[in-house]
């Protein structure tokens, strides 16, 4: 039983590290077009609309149904303001990392609600391996553009994804020991981390995927929506 769970967090938590790869081959074998600067902000959309998805299917949606109104909104606004003040904070050191923060305010809360039902509903869990897996793809494909634009060298943002990717496997295991039996905690760290995510989504990463005279991008964000819809549709 823990070494399925540990699969299904390794699973949800390797395509970081494989979006990384994908990205460095992209962005170094591919000749610079207008085509690949198109594709490169699809795919940034894609990304944020995939973060959305997970912001209004998942993560919100459990908060509000384990939260009253107010501790609902306190931890919300909470996450907002303390990643604002967190990315004033890495704006003034320079790099770009809001695509990078994003993808783990994500990544960890979902992979402790996989672990805290997966004793319970095996099933759910599978299918939030799977989900998680997905969004991390895109995500990781656009932080990896985003650091390495920042100042950060190729190497050290392929170890650092690698160490990244596994970090689902200590989220489930806190979610599966820890948080199974304590929902409210879980529904507040979910509602705070949707608080910093939209705020570093408006902020930062739809600003930044939009294009001059382009209209296909944010079909990009519009499909990355979709896949979580279907995603949730069948969880």
């Amino acid at each position: 039983m823990l070494l399925k769970l540990i699969l299904f967090s390794v699973f949800a938590g390797i395509t970081i590290l494989i979006g990384g790869l994908l990205a460095n081959y992209f962005n170094h074998h591919i000749k610079e077009s207008p085509v690949k600067y198109e594709i490169t902000h699809t795919l940034m959309s894609f990304g944020a609309g995939i973060i959305l998805a997970a912001v209004a299917l998942v993560l919100i949606p459990y908060g509000m149904e384990q939260l009253n109104l107010w501790p609902m909104a306190f931890f919300f606004v909470a996450g907002a303001i303390s990643f604002m003040f967190l990315d004033q904070y890495l704006e003034r050191r320079g790099g770009n990392t809001a695509t990078l923060l994003a993808m783990m305010m994500d990544f960890v809360p979902e992979s402790i609600a996989m672990g805290a039902v997966f004793a319970a509903n095996t099933s759910m869990a599978t299918l939030l391996a799977i989900i998680i897996g997905l969004q991390n793809l895109p995500e990781a494909f656009n932080a990896f553009r985003d650091l390495v634009l920042g100042g950060m060298t190729i190497k050290k943002t392929l170890i650092s994804f690698a160490v990244l990717s596994l970090f689902g496997i200590p989220s489930a295991l806190l979610g599966h020991y820890v948080l199974s039996n304590a929902a409210i905690v879980t529904a507040q760290l979910m509602t705070f981390a949707s608080g910093g995510i939209l705020y570093l989504l408006i902020q930062d990463i739809i600003p930044a995927s939009k294009l001059k005279n382009n209209y296909v991008s944010a079909l990009g964000a519009t499909f990355g929506f979709l896949v979580g819809i279907i995603g949730s549709k069948i969880v």
